[in-house]
């Protein structure tokens, strides 16, 4: 990769960088860019160059992204650009070397690579939000492959509603040994609860989903974690990138009064050729038509109906005795339970057709709970 050379431009930001670094850390922050907003300035990405770095920076009021690259000697100063325009011209510039150039007289920054010249518009530096303090709080290592393990597992019951901000975000909880995630939309619960190695921070808080699939996102393979709680902000530090997310404010449900004490049936499935029935029927459940399961002696019949489109069914052995008992589900959250439980055998405990039921892989680490949907007929 192309070092960066100097280039000197008295009183204004001018940094010359390799296209390719440029490219990736436009990549980290361009998801902090607001995609819903009448505040321009929001829209855009922040660069400053700052002892030998170019920094930049992006946020949309709920969650901020930074990063650095390494530069040589380059006038320092500050700008900023509309972000996803910057990222597109960055991955498409035809030489390995970009110059930007801030013309404050002109209110816009010139790109230069190869033969290739572009101009934007800017915003003013001074008029960019200023972002959580990061380095005073007390930042504590944790495992990222089991973080990262959890939260794909977990994050997914998240609501999607905003009237209910609480349930908009993941319990994130770490006790002595153990780290506990767990996220409801009042429908679905999932939780799950694993061991850490070493000493972990007791810390608490309620991390808003959307934060944790950007830290999944730009949390590579072999890179540590980091991780900090300061006032209302959650802090993440991974490789050369910073995200930061408040946290959210609220009580979150006492999930462990969601679930049952004691089941009427508990049934081991095999977890693949489950998964499969139902990704197959769920075809024909739609316009929120549930996918229905029915029990008999030893026999689950998976089946949907949508009027004006069509039916399906299909059969597959299951250790059941008793009395037939009928329940229906929401397709998509009883493919998401299915999907998050590890393990060749499922473990599906019912108790009857208005309760809720518990999906469990091999192990007790994690739980998947799923409310029916009244069946009509």
């Amino acid at each position: 990769m192309m070092e960066a050379e100097a280039v000197v431009t008295q009183g204004t930001l001018t940094v010359t960088c390799p296209r390719d670094e440029l490219a990736r850390a436009l990549g980290i922050v361009s998801r902090g860019v607001s995609a819903r907003t009448t505040v321009q300035i929001l829209a855009g990405i922040l660069l400053r160059v700052s002892g030998g770095k170019l920094e930049l920076a992006a946020t949309d009021m709920e969650l901020s992204l930074r990063t650095a690259i390494d530069v040589q000697e380059a006038t320092e100063g500050s700008v900023v650009v509309p972000g996803r325009l910057l990222l597109d011209l960055a991955r498409l510039l035809p030489a390995a070397e970009v110059v930007i150039e801030h013309k404050p007289e002109e209110a816009a920054v010139e790109i230069r690579s190869g033969s290739a010249t572009y101009r934007l518009h800017t915003y003013n530096a001074e008029d960019f939000p200023r972002l959580p303090e990061a380095e005073a709080a007390e930042r504590h290592e944790v495992d990222r492959e089991t973080v990262l393990t959890t939260i794909a597992r977990v994050s997914r019951s998240a609501s999607r509603d905003e009237s209910r901000p609480v349930l908009t975000g993941v319990l994130m909880r770490f006790e002595p040994g153990k780290l506990v995630m767990a996220a409801t939309d009042s429908y679905r619960l999932s939780v799950k609860e694993t061991n850490v190695e070493g000493t972990v921070p007791e810390l608490e808080a309620i991390v808003p989903a959307r934060a944790l699939g950007e830290l999944a996102r730009i949390a590579q393979e072999g890179e540590k974690l980091e991780l900090a709680v300061h006032e209302n902000q959650v802090i993440f530090a991974t490789g050369d990138a910073l995200l930061t997310t408040r946290r959210i404010d609220g009580q979150f449900p006492n999930y462990k009064q969601l679930v049952p004490e004691a089941f009427d049936h508990e049934l081991a499935l095999p977890r693949e050729e489950l998964l499969d029935v139902v990704r197959r029927v769920s075809v024909m459940a739609q316009r929120n038509s549930p996918l229905r399961l029915r029990f008999a002696d030893g026999e689950l019949t998976v089946s949907a109906q949508t009027q004006d489109v069509g039916e399906a069914r299909e059969s597959l052995p299951v250790p059941f005795s008793g009395e037939p008992l009928e329940i229906g589900f929401n397709a998509e959250f009883l493919r998401d339970g299915i999907e998050s439980v590890f393990g060749d055998q499922l473990r599906l405990q019912l108790i009857s057709p208005l309760r809720p039921a518990v999906l469990q892989g091999e192990g007790d680490d994690f739980l998947y709970l799923i409310m029916p949907i009244r069946l009509a007929g």
